[in-house]
């Protein structure tokens, strides 16, 4: 699986129809020749029903901080019972992480990302009905599993579908989505009350189950099960009536019998000196994404901003005009001006954020400075997202 993924990554460029004369002078009509592929509407439309389960991945990391007054208050729960509920979702992700990959390529991604709407529906709903704290946990974790589905069947699909030069510009979508589900649920949750806001949490679900059928399957998972004439039509409808596609065709057709000559990878494969420095670097950066406080501020932003003297609501639409903007900055820059210089930003404005929310709290038992805890707060909150 893991073999599999690099592999995919690093496959040559589709093909394009020329919109100029060749250099033996003929009109390019129909002539094959390497370059960039244009987005069609196929393609396009394939992608933002695909990123639909990447807003479902944000409405769910979302969710939690609006909603936990509204749920405490109206459920009686104990703040260990909250916190149980809100960091339950990311072991139901982690379950679904370990499955993702064998169930996409068991049954396709577009079966995947279905499947794993399934959990998510069902999750929302559990948490819409919900009298007591198993159903809510219940709710939470189904949700997280299919989270976890998502969180690889998504990148996974849009980066098959995709030419290379538009892959990279594609893929970030993705993350954007995710800033965009998490800001909007932060919003919303101002507005309507806990229930109403996860009963809305089914909307891009629902949107995505629906619109599954209307887009092509990945050419890339046809080919690898032996469906040659499917992988050749889906192609097609990804490249345009009038693309020619057979070098791109001929190209996964071969990557496909190869990959099938190659005895499977296992986990131990990466456990070599060979790959030790590319395995340091992948993993730390997932340790520092995971540990490095940000799933911990953003689950509980509001009742942060309430502890430390500011306002829930205000701090939430902040979150809002803060976060959409520099994620979509960040996905701009991210072919400008590389990935090393935006990652040591963001873990930088990480670490800060931490250290100012760490000092709006220990501010609060100082006399003469706890005015200045809910800008530290805020400020720290803000950072971090």
């Amino acid at each position: 699986m893991v073999k599999e993924s690099i592999e995919e990554g690093q496959l040559s460029s589709p093909l394009i129809v020329a919109d100029k004369p060749c250099e033996n002078g003929c009109s390019g009509d129909g002539h094959e020749e390497m370059g960039g592929s244009s987005a069609t509407s196929v393609l396009v439309l394939s992608t933002l029903i695909a990123v639909c389960g990447s807003y479902v991945f944000g409405t769910a990391v979302g969710y939690s901080s609006p909603a936990e007054s509204g749920i405490m208050d109206e459920l009686g729960l104990s703040l260990a019972e909250y916190s149980l509920f809100g960091s339950i979702l990311t072991i139901g992700a982690m379950l679904g992480a370990i499955v993702s990959g064998r169930i996409a390529d068991l049954i396709g991604r577009r079966g995947a990302m279905g499947f794993s709407e399934v959990f998510c529906i069902m999750g929302w709903l559990a948490v819409v009905f919900s009298k007591d704290a198993w159903w809510l946990d219940f709710g939470r974790l189904s949700i997280g599993c299919g989270m976890g589905l998502l969180s690889y069947v998504v990148p996974v699909y849009i980066a098959e579908i995709t030419p290379k030069n538009l892959r990279g510009g594609f893929t970030t979508v993705h993350q954007l989505m995710i800033c965009c589900g998490s800001s909007i649920t932060f919003l919303l949750g101002t507005l309507v009350n806990w229930r109403i806001l996860a009963l809305i949490g089914t909307i891009p679900c629902l949107i995505q189950i629906v619109g599954l059928p209307f887009i092509p399957e990945s050419p890339r998972w046809l080919a690898r099960s032996g469906r040659w004439q499917d992988c050749e039509d889906a192609l097609q409808r990804l490249r345009g009536e009038g693309a020619i596609i057979s070098q791109e065709a001929a190209e996964i057709k071969d990557y496909s019998e190869t990959l099938q000559r190659l005895s499977e990878a296992t986990i131990l494969d990466l456990f070599q000196w060979t790959y030790a420095r590319s395995l340091i670097v992948g993993v730390g950066l997932m340790v520092l994404q995971q540990f490095g406080g940000v799933n911990a501020i953003v689950f509980y932003a509001s009742a942060i901003f309430v502890s430390a003297g500011f306002s829930g609501r205000v701090g939430s639409i902040a979150m809002v005009a803060v976060q959409i903007p520099m994620t979509t900055l960040g996905t701009i820059l991210m072919d400008k001006s590389g990935r090393r210089p935006l990652l040591l930003a963001s873990a930088a404005g990480t670490c800060l954020g931490c250290f100012f929310v760490g000092i709006s709290f220990l501010l609060q038992g100082l006399q003469g400075w706890k005015e200045l805890g809910p800008i530290f707060a805020l400020l720290g909150v803000l950072k971090v997202c």
